[in-house]
């Protein structure tokens, strides 16, 4: 995720703090500060840096129980919502991503009762006030937790109970489906949020935008996923590009771009490998930094991932995802690059799926470009 610092590697995890969760401490602060003097300020921090302790532990029960099931966690980010923790796929069997899906809450609920154990003070969601200056940090801390694992067992993507309920009704039904319904369901509770909201709670406000635009997401994602099956790289890869060697320049490359509607220009050495990836927002850097004759090896994204024309989408989109890539390369038996294949060349064939077979099952169209 971009604008966000990378601040420890935990079990092959990396964990990062978003920028603008830097600028929600420094908010707290000033407001506890303003409010009730410089020692409140400081318990104020304090304490929120220990809810966002809770949520990391919250996010590596995610990623503890997934690995179990072969599925990567490459990262975690901190925002001033919460975590967000990256997987390399989703689960679509339900009892996997069920168990994935309970283990975040669950590790909440745990935390709760270590610190009931620790005071003998009943936690309660009516503790949550972070500036009660009655209630001590730990028993504050307690609460909070409890309210954690409510909170993100509401049924709403991109809660963990929307991914319970997900799980729940692919019992029933396919993935595709029970994510549909999901997402339908999260989007209702997202405009009761914005209903209550417009009565006088600006957070209930953001908190709904959060819940629609994740459900929206998910349910896009599904849906990409469902159409992606039984299709194979060669159904959707671009193969008329403008190519750059390693030597190229960049004021060359910018020449290339004006010309050009391409959005990532592949740098293919003298033996047709494909060495690495320009992309506009490179070029540009570099033309901005007075790089002008700065060589596309020096420049490029290396090591871009490569796959055999046969491979299917879904391993395509994969390998974008957990790469965190524009592009990837598609190879010849020999190794030779023959094409590319980007989310938005794939959403292009999806999207001329969607609307040439409306009214019946979608079949692997045959559109290399």
């Amino acid at each position: 995720m971009t604008w966000s610092i990378p601040i420890g590697r935990f079990y092959g995890t990396t964990v990062r703090l978003h920028v603008t969760f830097l600028l929600f401490l420094v908010w707290i602060g000033a407001a506890y500060g303003m409010q009730s003097g410089m020692q409140a300020a400081i318990e104020g921090v304090l304490l929120i840096l220990a809810v966002f302790a809770c949520v990391v532990l919250h996010e590596f029960g995610h990623v503890l129980v997934a690995r179990r099931y072969g599925v990567r966690t490459p990262d975690i980010t901190l925002l001033p919502i919460g975590g967000v923790a990256r997987m390399t796929h989703i689960p679509e069997q339900p009892t996997q991503e069920l168990a994935i899906a309970l283990a975040g809450p669950a590790v909440n609920l745990v935390i709760a009762a270590i610190l009931f154990g620790v005071t003998r003070t009943v936690p309660h969601l009516s503790g949550v006030d972070f500036q009660d200056p009655g209630v001590g940090l730990i028993p504050r801390l307690s609460s909070i937790n409890l309210f954690l694992a409510v909170f993100n067992l509401i049924p709403a993507f991109p809660m963990d109970g929307g991914r319970v309920l997900r799980a729940l009704l692919g019992y029933r039904m396919g993935y595709a489906r029970a994510t549909q319904l999901a997402a339908s369901v999260g989007q209702g509770i997202a405009f009761l949020f914005g209903f209550l909201g417009l009565m006088g709670n600006p957070m209930l406000l953001f908190i709904a935008l959060f819940v629609y635009l994740g459900a929206a997401g998910e349910a896009q994602g599904a849906l990409f996923r469902q159409l992606a099956h039984g299709m194979i790289v060669a159904d959707v890869m671009t193969t008329r590009l403008e190519t750059l060697s390693p030597d190229s320049r960049m004021d060359e490359a910018a020449l290339r771009m004006i010309h050009t509607p391409q959005q990532e220009f592949p740098v293919v050495d003298g033996q047709g490998r494909l060495r690495g990836l320009l992309t506009h927002a490179t070029i540009l850097q570099a033309m901005h930094a007075g790089k002008a004759d700065a060589m596309a090896a020096d420049v490029m994204v290396p090591d871009i991932a490569c796959l055999p024309p046969y491979q299917t989408v879904d391993e395509a989109l994969r390998l974008l995802e957990e790469n965190q890539v524009p592009a990837i390369g598609v190879n010849d038996a020999q190794g030779r690059f023959i094409g590319l294949i980007s989310r938005a060349n794939i959403g292009e064939i999806m999207t001329i799926h969607i609307l040439r077979d409306k009214n019946r099952p979608a079949s692997p169209l045959p559109l290399s470009r």
